[in-house]
């Protein structure tokens, strides 16, 4: 019997199916499951954390990694009252609800988390905002995207795909490719492709209280991206002289857009202008 086979007859079992709304897509895809959890799997990680298991492409096996890994437990957060139901009837802890909404403090994880996930695809631009800002724990990942959002983590400065969300992932973490995902990898099939990508926070991340300043920051460099940055981020700062004469001191021009500066200048200068003090 194919994965898909076990799939459909266990959606069938739940008296369920796939639900749109959820973004639920299930992988069926032994070769790209087999990269997602030889990634998961690595040492140097305190527990495991799964965004919507759904039917266990991932789940299983990460239950093995947990079970060979000492201290470690796997807990997996569900929205989809079936599946919630048929974890706990396995005796997987399960935290119901939704992953952008929950409180994530009060999960208490421990320092060294990884989170895993074949993410629902409307939430993953705010998952990774939201994790590089405020980790709570998570030092690690490895998630599935869209291939147009993973481009966008990844991009360079001055490029097309380049802005805010690759700003505050690449502050964040470390990020490379884990695999590519094809829409016949996944059921039922998504009409776009999907990359998986590896994260690992890096050591010179801010803490939280900076990385929440620069994340507002940046949202105000953002806002107009036709716009000049200085007078993007002047309802923010104050001060447009200052503003531009801290962008010179930097080496740019006070013509600049913000997407000529990589995520690191970016970040030295919200530095110079908080040091410099707000309005």
């Amino acid at each position: 019997m194919t994965r898909r086979e076990r799939l459909l007859e266990k959606l069938k079992a739940l008296q369920t199916g796939p639900k749109r709304s959820l973004g639920q897509n299930f992988l069926i895809a032994d070769g790209v499951i087999e990269r997602i959890l030889e990634r998961a799997g690595r040492p140097g990680f305190s527990e495991l954390l799964e965004i919507g298991p759904g039917l266990g492409a991932l789940t299983e096996g990460l239950i093995e990694i947990s079970n060979r890994t000492a201290g470690s437990r796997l807990r997996v957060i569900e929205l989809d009252r079936a599946f919630a139901d048929d974890w706990r009837s396995r005796e997987v802890e399960v935290i119901e609800g939704d992953a952008l909404q929950i409180d994530w403090r009060a999960l208490a994880l421990k320092p060294g988390a990884r989170l895993v996930s074949n993410l629902p695809y409307q939430i993953s631009s705010s998952l990774v905002i939201d994790r590089s800002v405020w980790p709570f724990g998570v030092t690690s990942m490895v998630l599935m995207f869209q291939k147009e959002v993973a481009r966008r983590i990844t991009a360079q400065a001055r490029s097309e795909d380049y802005g805010l969300l690759s700003v505050i992932a690449q502050i964040g973490w470390t990020v490379n490719l884990v695999s590519e995902a094809g829409p016949g990898d996944f059921y039922p099939p998504p009409r776009v492709a999907s990359r998986v990508l590896g994260f690992e926070r890096r050591a010179d991340a801010p803490d939280e209280a900076e990385f929440a300043g620069f994340l507002k920051f940046a949202k105000a460099a953002y806002s107009h991206r036709r716009k000049l940055m200085v007078k993007n981020l002047e309802p923010l700062v104050g001060n447009r002289e200052r503003l531009e004469s801290l962008l010179v001191e930097h080496g740019h021009s006070i013509q600049a857009r913000v997407e000529e500066l990589s995520p690191e200048k970016l970040l030295a200068y919200f530095r110079s202008v908080r040091m410099a003090g707000g309005k």
